[in-house]
């Protein structure tokens, strides 16, 4: 492996260099990864189409701007997954390196589009809860659809100009620079942009979900003081805070899954990445995916809008297949009693 290593300051764009980045040398660690990939990817598909399907068939939930936001979040973590699994495995996995080096960095391209648009939707949700409480009067004429749409509209597209920049050029083989050790072809100084880029979201996100939390903790206060004056506005503010510990539960596994990615990558650009940790990198690569599987139980679990959508989907699958199950046993009834008749009628005869 030693003979793979990317020398300091030096550009390696030479077909072969690919093989230096499948760090997975036993078997067994890539069953594990093709389990793991296998697993969150079918989950995480599976369970966000899921979400997608409850926000898009209800029109009360549809025409929300949070849900939008949340619609947003389950696409992102879709493609994230579909992508992320078929070319993170085929790479580890398989070893397939016969791809050219336009068709990796679009891989990582879309792989990056995914998971920043993921990220840039929960800043969005934040700044959407941000808005709700903190200006409950104004929050409909300042959150329309319509600019719903267009802050998404801008997040995609910003998010995917940004990922999409080392397949325009900025890529150490075009540029003679310093290659990244963790990812072919990538340039360090893009990895640090992109870092940058990801942390500045996080800040904002946390920063956001901070006065949130402040300012669901002084309605929770106001409530319990109150509770004799019950109507639509302590309603709204029980839905308010309920809607703000969810998404704050989603930010904490957010963290959880990519601190470890995000300090080895910020490690490999100030110091030189020892086998083990290459390895370690692409074992919490998967924590990715495990985000955006988790991401979906928690509004199964928290939101109550979209847990009333999931059991009356529920409800009417399970009155079809009741139907289905009565509907063969009514015809069998119905063929019995018309031979029983024309028998009858023949003895008759």
């Amino acid at each position: 492996m030693d003979s793979c290593r990317i020398p300091a300051n030096a550009s390696k764009c030479s077909g072969n260099t690919m093989e230096c980045f499948m760090v997975l040398s036993t078997q067994a660690q890539k069953i594990s990864i093709g389990i793991l990939c296998g697993l969150f990817g079918t989950m995480c598909v599976f369970e966000n189409s899921l979400v997608l399907y409850l926000i898009f068939s209800s029109p009360g939930i549809r025409k929300k701007p949070s849900y939008l936001f949340i619609g947003s979040l389950a696409l992102a973590d879709i493609l994230a997954s579909i992508i992320f699994v078929c070319s993170f495995v085929n790479f580890h996995v398989f070893n397939e390196a016969g791809f050219s080096k336009e068709v990796f960095l679009l891989q990582l391209g879309g792989v990056n589009t995914s998971f920043s648009a993921s990220l840039s939707s929960l800043l969005l949700t934040a700044l959407d809860r941000y808005l709700s409480i903190s200006r409950p009067s104004e929050y409909k004429l300042l959150m329309t659809r319509k600019r719903a749409w267009t802050a998404l509209g801008v997040l995609w597209l910003t998010c995917a100009t940004i990922a999409c920049l080392p397949l325009l050029g900025w890529n150490c083989c075009v540029l003679d620079s310093s290659c990244s050790e963790l990812f072919p072809f990538v340039d360090d100084n893009y990895l640090s942009g992109w870092l940058c880029f990801v942390v500045v979201l996080l800040g904002c996100i946390i920063y956001a979900y901070a006065h949130v939390l402040w300012r669901a903790r002084q309605h929770v206060a106001y409530m319990e003081k109150h509770q004799a004056q019950v109507g639509k506005q302590n309603t709204r503010m029980r839905m308010d805070v309920m809607l703000a510990k969810t998404l704050v539960m989603v930010l904490a596994v957010l963290v959880l899954c990519w601190s470890p990615v995000l300090v080895l990558m910020i490690y490999s650009v100030f110091s030189r990445l020892s086998d083990h940790l290459r390895k370690v990198f692409a074992f919490c690569s998967t924590l990715c995916l495990l985000n955006s599987m988790v991401n979906p139980i928690i509004y199964a679990l928290r939101s109550k809008e979209l847990f009333s959508s999931l059991r009356r989907v529920f409800s009417h699958f399970r009155r079809q297949l009741k139907a289905a199950e009565e509907s063969p046993e009514a015809e069998s009834t119905h063929k019995s009693s018309v031979i029983e008749t024309v028998c009858e009628d023949t003895h008759t005869v």
